[in-house]
């Protein structure tokens, strides 16, 4: 069992995006209002707002944390067609007016180099370094690099890849094997089916210190909203989660150790783990849990639903919150008419005892 809260952001215009800093003690939101808030969890367990400011000229879409190792460090992208890095500052701002309770965050640069809509922008895994990819509805994907962490008034355009479709959103795959090079998934919104697929796997090469495009995922040719590597904690493969028309999990397994070695670049063996249509609508965004065995997704139904794969690797339905956070059991959110419980807890029941592996269908 676990309980829905409500935060009141107070945006005066439609929030577009919510991110939790490393911790998950820190929540920022970002809003058609051009406007992006912070929120710290304090030591009663109660959500505040530590820092409210206007960022872009234009609706910000989307708005991302970089790993405390580099500082507090917030990323937004917005339809003004620029992204903007933001500094927390520690201490007085300075401004009389502004509360004490208020933190300070400061524009270390924009980035300016999209002639279109900012759709979408992630920091790097930490191992990777400072770095930053963005997208942009021109069909741009740039990433950059922070060569001295410590200036974050400076960062250098590493490579900008040009697709023939507009871009809506990317993944970096948070995986550190040594077994396999650096991926990032990028996912288009194009509404032409015609166009193919549209969803693109690039991998870094060493050797060349180049991104290079390294797979389609051609069975995917409806607009994708939302995509998202699983955490791996030791996987031999990586998982993919894809919010289109619905929700699919696509396995990506990497060549053996001694193919990959054999050629420049590898080839992936890719596999459709799992397509739910349960939303019976557009499925906008998706989110992995911290160990990458829970998937949640959110669509127009006004639900978030829970899926989890069991010791088979069947993925299944395990829960269901409906916007005012009171759950629904997975059989009856089909439906949409039985609920159960009230207020704002959902309920999670137990299948039984797992005396015998083979008598628990999933768990």
């Amino acid at each position: 069992m676990f309980q829905a809260r409500t935060i009141n952001a107070e945006h005066k215009d439609l929030i577009h995006d919510v991110a939790y800093d490393f911790y998950g003690r820190r929540l920022a939101t970002c809003s058609s209002d051009q406007s992006v808030k912070v929120f710290d969890l304090d030591e009663n367990d109660e959500w505040r707002c530590t820092a409210d400011w206007k960022t872009h000229a234009g609706s910000v879409w989307k708005v991302n944390w970089a790993h405390p190792e580099f500082g507090q460090i917030l990323a937004t992208c917005s339809f003004d067609r620029t992204a903007a890095i933001w500094e927390e500052i520690v201490g007085e701002s300075g401004n009389s007016t502004q509360s004490k309770n208020q933190s300070h965050w400061v524009k270390r640069t924009s980035l300016v180099d999209s002639r279109t809509n900012v759709t979408d922008i992630k920091f790097a895994p930490k191992h990777m370094g400072l770095l930053l990819a963005m997208c942009s509805a021109d069909g741009g994907v740039r990433i950059y690099e922070a060569p001295d962490i410590m200036n974050l008034s400076q960062w250098s355009l590493q490579q900008e890849i040009t697709l023939k479709m507009p871009v809506s959103c990317l993944s970096w795959n948070p995986s550190f094997s040594r077994l396999h090079p650096p991926m990032l998934a990028v996912g288009s919104d194009d509404t032409n089916v015609a166009s193919g697929g549209k969803v693109f796997l690039f991998e870094y090469s060493e050797s060349s210190h180049r991104w290079s495009k390294a797979e389609t995922i051609n069975t995917i040719v409806d607009p994708v909203h939302d995509i998202a590597f699983a955490p791996n904690l030791g996987r031999s493969y990586h998982i993919l989660g894809i919010a289109s028309k619905d929700v699919r999990i696509v396995i990506l397994r990497p060549p053996q150790k001694d193919a990959f070695a054999a050629c420049s670049t590898s080839q992936l063996e890719i596999l459709q783990a799992a397509q739910f249509d349960d939303h019976h609508s557009t499925v906008w965004r998706i989110s992995w849990n911290i160990t990458g065995t829970i998937l949640a997704s959110s669509g127009d139904d006004g639900c978030l639903r829970m899926w989890k794969a069991n010791y088979l690797q069947n993925w299944k339905p395990i829960a269901v919150l409906k916007g005012d956070g009171s759950g629904v059991t997975p059989e009856d959110a089909t439906d949409r008419e039985k609920t159960i419980g009230s207020g704002a807890t959902a309920r999670y029941f137990k299948l039984g005892a797992i005396s015998n592996p083979n008598q628990v269908p999933w768990h």
